[in-house]
């Protein structure tokens, strides 16, 4: 019997169906996967497990095409269009979906119409695992076990590796391995920037110079610092006389410092007033002040001016050069004081012109027998002009020069005695101005005064003259000073032109500790009378300590010890005190 031959038309008809069948199975598997690799691709990371369940669902249980499914195109000889899902992630029906097997893709083509036994499904093709797998496949499954997840993990990589050319490296992990989260290779080392910080509380702070210092209140653009001193002293010597008794006193004393804020000029206030009473003993009370103005401007054309301005009211002090017997009380004695300077630089040169006034007023004394002593001859004004000139060696040494001229008038031409008191001043001064910021500042002098009195009988004052006031910090918290001062002082006596008193005061400021501080001070004050041969001499010693409860109370004590010799009768004295008590400071 003759072989039967297919026709040419047969022939046609069946190869298009094996290729429409054959092109429709290997889109039908690799669209999802595409599909699904491009939308995790939108959110920068593909998931191994989203593969590999995508693998899974096209590689569980085969399915043969139906011979029902849409007409294949191609039967015209046209070829056969490539699938293009609606939207991302759309899944093409399962008609047209292949048959899958270990991960390989197989067309199976309804041979129904040529052929009474259907054709047989391709065998899967060999795959070669990957280590990690091929160590898993000569593992004995254990009982109950199925051999699911070793055909997906194989399914999972050929197909990973077969997407790899055209969506970029995938990475699969292996079964046996637990897998990670989207985001697990996304994670960075934390910034220390973006660590959290601790509290403010916990900060360091920079410490301060002085944490018991006055730290002041705003009154407009001015910083008060007020400080009050109340305590009870005990005294060998309660008016510091000849005659004087021992008392216990209750003193008070207020000070107040005010210091401007302002950008480029400046002014400074400082103010002090005691009240001393009797508590017990030599019978005292008396009150004393001081306050003392500057104002520094600075004006056009390289120049400053620097105003001052004093007031002082207190009683005579029992040494002074004048003495009135048989008094209750010494006299008030008040003083005006003010100048007014202009300094100016050129280069490296300095000039500087000062004219200053300073008024004496004397109250009436009280006499023990009930009378008044007038004290209004004493009363004088003294008139002064100073110019200087320097040079800047240094901005830390600059020497200079001064002459001073002035012109003392008394507020009685003629005495009471028949004497013209009033006087004609000259002077000349050499020195040297020290500036070395915290560590040294300051200047000293020294140079001849002389006044000469308008009555021919009585000797001019003259003598040499001292000027100081220097302070040297040789470490923190420790700071040494020095003063002097040379004075003309007038006299009343018959024949006698008056005096200059040279003083000096040395002290020590030391912060033992933040709230502990010390001071000491030596002072010595030497008078040489005009006219005779009188001289006196005041050496004198102090120690006070300051234990601060806080920055606004605090405990002092002060012991003084004042010792004065003189050749005159009547004058030597000492004096021993010691004071105890409270300070309150804002």
């Amino acid at each position: 019997m003759p072989r039967f031959q297919p026709t040419s038309r047969g022939r046609s008809k069946r190869e298009a169906a094996c290729a429409l069948l054959l092109a429709t199975s290997v889109l039908a598997l690799a669209a999802p996967a595409a599909v699904k690799a491009q939308e995790l691709g939108l959110r920068g990371e593909v998931s191994e497990s989203t593969i590999q369940q995508d693998q899974l669902s096209n590689a569980g249980t085969p399915r043969a095409a139906s011979t029902q499914s849409k007409s294949a195109p191609g039967q015209d000889g046209s070829p056969a269009p490539a699938y293009v899902p609606v939207s991302p992630g759309a899944v093409p029906d399962a008609a047209d979906s292949a048959v899958t097997t270990g991960g390989i893709a197989a067309s199976t083509p309804d041979n129904s119409a040529f052929s009474d036994d259907p054709a047989p499904l391709p065998k899967s093709p060999p795959w070669k695992p990957r280590q990690d797998d091929a160590q898993d496949a000569n593992t004995p499954l254990k009982p109950g076990k199925k051999p699911a997840a070793k055909a997906r993990t194989a399914a999972a990589t050929a197909d990973a590796d077969a997407m790899g050319s055209d969506q970029g490296e995938v990475r699969v992990q292996p079964a046996n391995q637990r897998e990670k989260s989207l985001n697990a290779d996304d994670r960075q080392p934390l910034d220390r920037g973006a660590e959290r910080t601790g509290s403010i509380e916990g900060l360091d702070r920079k410490r301060e110079d002085d944490p018991f210092a006055a730290a002041g209140f705003r009154a407009g653009s001015f910083v008060l610092r007020p400080t009050l001193e109340q305590g009870v002293t005990a005294t060998s010597n309660a008016d510091s006389s000849y005659t004087g008794t021992s008392a216990i006193l209750s003193e008070t004393t207020l000070r107040l410092n005010a210091l401007s804020d302002w950008r480029e000029n400046s002014a400074s206030a400082d103010g002090t007033l005691t009240y001393r009473k009797t508590l017990s003993g030599q019978r005292i009370e008396d009150v004393r002040g001081r306050v003392d103005g500057t104002l520094n401007i600075d004006l056009d054309h390289d120049l400053r001016a620097i105003a001052k301005l004093g007031y002082e009211a207190a009683p005579e002090s029992a040494s002074s050069p004048v003495v009135i017997e048989d008094t209750v009380s010494q006299p008030l004695r008040q003083t005006f004081d003010g100048s007014l300077g202009i300094e100016k630089d050129v280069g490296k040169a300095r000039f500087g012109l000062t004219g200053a006034v300073e008024h004496d007023a004397y109250g009436d004394a009280k006499l023990s027998s009930g009378g008044i002593l007038s004290q209004k001859d004493r009363d004088s004004t003294l008139y002064t002009a100073t110019l200087r000139g320097g040079y800047e060696i240094s901005p830390a040494l600059t020497p200079f020069v001064e002459l001073e001229t002035g012109r003392r008038l008394y507020g009685q031409r003629i005495d009471d005695s028949g004497y013209e008191r009033s006087a004609t001043r000259l002077g000349a001064r050499a020195g040297v101005e020290l500036d070395m910021d915290e560590k040294l500042s300051g200047e000293f002098s020294a140079g001849w005064l002389r006044e000469a009195l308008d009555d021919d009988r009585l000797a001019p004052i003259s003598g040499a003259t001292v000027n100081a006031g220097l302070k040297w910090s040789p470490e923190r918290g420790t700071t040494i000073g020095l003063s002097g001062t040379t004075i003309v002082e007038g006299a009343t006596t018959p024949g006698e032109s008056g005096d200059l008193l040279y003083s000096g005061r040395l002290s020590l400021e030391r912060q033992i500790r933040d709230n502990l501080t010390g001071n000491a001070a030596l002072g010595a004050d030497w008078r040489r009378y005009v006219g005779s041969d009188g001289r006196d001499l005041t050496l004198s010693a102090e120690a006070s300590l300051t234990w601060w409860l806080n920055r606004y109370a605090g405990l002092t004590t002060r012991a003084r010890t004042e010792k004065l010799t003189s050749n005159l009768p009547g004058r030597e004295e000492t004096t021993n005190s010691v004071f105890v008590g409270l300070k309150l400071q804002r």
